[in-house]
């Protein structure tokens, strides 16, 4: 009986197509938040460019094509690291953050809240300050998680 349950259960998973995406619900016990920073960082550079381009003359075809396609790209990107840092930040949110440290940090929700809905407004704007925002909501984060473990790390950022 065993084996068939098995045996049909494999074959429910085989012949699934969905992707299966994780960090983690199993207890790894690796978190941190510098994942986010980093997401955040690209949605900061993207923001960047984005306002730093210059629109060709209208009537060069190709110049105008290459801009279209540079915009699109650098707008793609942002969105999906703005939702990539939205993704990192609920995993330390909600797998995380226990019970015990809201009762040492009660602003925790809040920040965290703060920090998702500003990955939102990245995604929906091209907005240099809420990319900032972002990053110092995550930089809170930061700080606070590394004092739950006890421990001081620096917060470095990698594009400086």
């Amino acid at each position: 009986m065993n084996q068939k349950l098995f045996s049909a259960i494999q074959k429910r998973v085989a012949s699934s197509s969905a992707p299966a995406h994780a960090h983690c619900d199993g207890p790894c016990g690796i978190y941190d938040p510098a994942s986010a920073r980093i997401t955040a960082e690209a949605v900061r550079s993207m923001t960047k460019k984005i306002l730093a381009l210059v629109p060709p003359d209208a009537s060069d075809a190709e110049a105008t094509a290459r801009y279209h396609n540079t915009l699109s790209r650098y707008v793609a990107i942002k969105e999906e690291q703005a939702e990539e840092t939205k993704r990192e930040l609920l995993i330390l949110w909600t797998d995380y953050f226990k019970p015990p440290h809201l009762e040492e940090y009660p602003d925790l929700h809040d920040i965290f809240w703060k920090a998702a809905k500003l990955c939102s407004a990245c995604k929906v704007e091209v907005s240099p300050q809420h990319a900032d925002e972002l990053l110092e909501s995550i930089e809170k984060i930061h700080h606070l998680f590394w004092k739950t473990k006890g421990r001081e790390i620096p917060w470095t950022l990698a594009g400086g």
